[in-house]
């Protein structure tokens, strides 16, 4: 029986250029925070600052970050701020250890190495996006958000259900006729599905896709087994339960890393000592978890009025989250095209494909599944670097 990840993935990045990013002359509670060298770490060039960042005092409620600086001129460089989903999986086990920091963790979860395409060296970011440009247009002092990303997210409910079937059919993992049922029975907006919906999606997932990842259809599974995560829950029978992320052995790393008690002291991590392990996804948030919006269409047409600058990408070996479910969705956005669908090029090689609208790009990465830099770093980075210039991707 087929299990999936249990955890919504959405990889999304925010554009800033306060200068936060350097942390050089800073008062004496930020230099608290300042990481001498992490445990089994190589020597590097770069400052690097973790701790808590207390947003609610009465209530106890805090929230963690870590920063890596540029290794050069770190106080010239724009603040990117990246967040991945769950809800409630960790942009530490993820974000940092796999895809976009500069460590990463070798396979004994007890030491660091160098990820040669850190982007040091150089669904909740939307919403995130529209709460700062609502603080800026009621305060004098704004913060200077320049733009965003968003990667293999949720978009519009009801486009997204039709877009990730039509992806499982087109890439033969289901039957046509289990392609037909779920449209015929699954309406993709309630928030109870019908038996006829919930038998046709468990048979297409459980019978037919068979013992692959689908959060990259390719590539092998890691057959380690942890049953001290929440990975391996086997796949809810509703197909308005969009879950995503992928689930690589190097999960199981982080969690070993980052448990490390030395490791947590450098990290000025657990202060409370809390009594039971760090796990990469929180089920607890994952259960409870109801602030989700049913489509940040809406949203994305109000900040492409603001003029932010507004990239969306998809690996294109996904089938949670796939890349015709985002291209479902933003076609109802109705944007006019600037630079009609092309190839995009690293290397010599194809790394995607890309069409520009008024306020917006849109982007695949070939060859990648749900976390485009844990496959595909260079094309990954190609993709980032000019999303900071604000230059359309490459064409040789």
């Amino acid at each position: 029986m087929m299990e999936f990840q249990n955890k919504v993935h959405i990889i999304s990045l925010l554009l800033l250029t306060f200068a936060f990013s350097s942390i050089l002359g800073v008062p004496k509670e930020q230099e608290q925070d300042r990481i001498s060298a992490l445990p089994g770490q190589p020597r590097v060039e770069f400052s690097q600052f973790s701790g808590y960042v207390t947003v609610n005092e009465q209530h106890g409620r805090a929230l963690f970050y870590w920063l890596t600086e540029a290794p050069i001129s770190p106080e010239n460089k724009p603040l990117v701020l990246w967040l991945n989903g769950g809800p409630g999986c960790s942009s530490v086990a993820y974000g940092a250890s796999e895809e976009i920091g500069p460590f990463r963790i070798n396979k004994t979860g007890s030491s660091l190495y160098l990820n040669e395409y850190a982007w040091n060296k150089g669904h909740y970011v939307p919403q995130l996006a529209k709460k700062i440009h609502d603080y800026n247009k009621m305060n004098p002092l704004v913060i200077n958000l320049k733009g965003f990303m968003v990667g293999n997210a949720v978009t519009d409910s009801y486009n997204d259900g039709i877009g990730t079937v039509t992806y499982w059919w087109s890439h033969s993992l289901i039957s046509d006729q289990s392609y037909k049922s779920i449209l015929k029975y699954c309406n993709f907006t309630a928030e109870e599905t019908s038996k006829k919906c919930d038998d046709a999606w468990n048979y297409a997932v459980t019978y037919e896709f068979g013992n692959i990842d689908p959060y990259s259809v390719y590539t092998p599974t890691c057959t380690a087994s942890n049953n001290n995560t929440i990975r391996h829950v086997r796949f809810k029978n509703t197909i308005l339960h969009t879950l995503s992320g992928y689930d690589p052995c190097t999960e199981n790393y982080a969690e070993k890393y980052y448990n490390l008690p030395e490791v947590q002291k450098a990290m000025h991590a657990n202060v409370t000592n809390i009594p039971y392990n760090w796990t990469a996804c929180s089920n607890v948030l994952l259960k409870f978890w109801k602030d989700s919006e049913v489509s940040v269409l809406p949203i994305y047409k109000e900040l492409i009025a603001a003029g932010l600058r507004i990239w969306v990408f998809s690996g294109d070996t996904d089938s949670v989250v796939p890349a015709t479910a985002t291209r479902f969705s933003l076609n109802h956005l109705n944007l006019p095209i600037k630079t009609r669908w092309y190839p995009w090029y690293s290397s010599g090689q194809v790394g995607g494909w890309t069409e520009v609208y008024e306020g917006l790009t849109y982007a695949t990465v070939r060859g990648a599944g749900h976390e485009v830099p844990l496959f595909q770093p260079k094309r990954a980075y190609v993709l980032f670097k000019s999303f900071l210039v604000g230059t359309d991707l490459p064409k040789y």
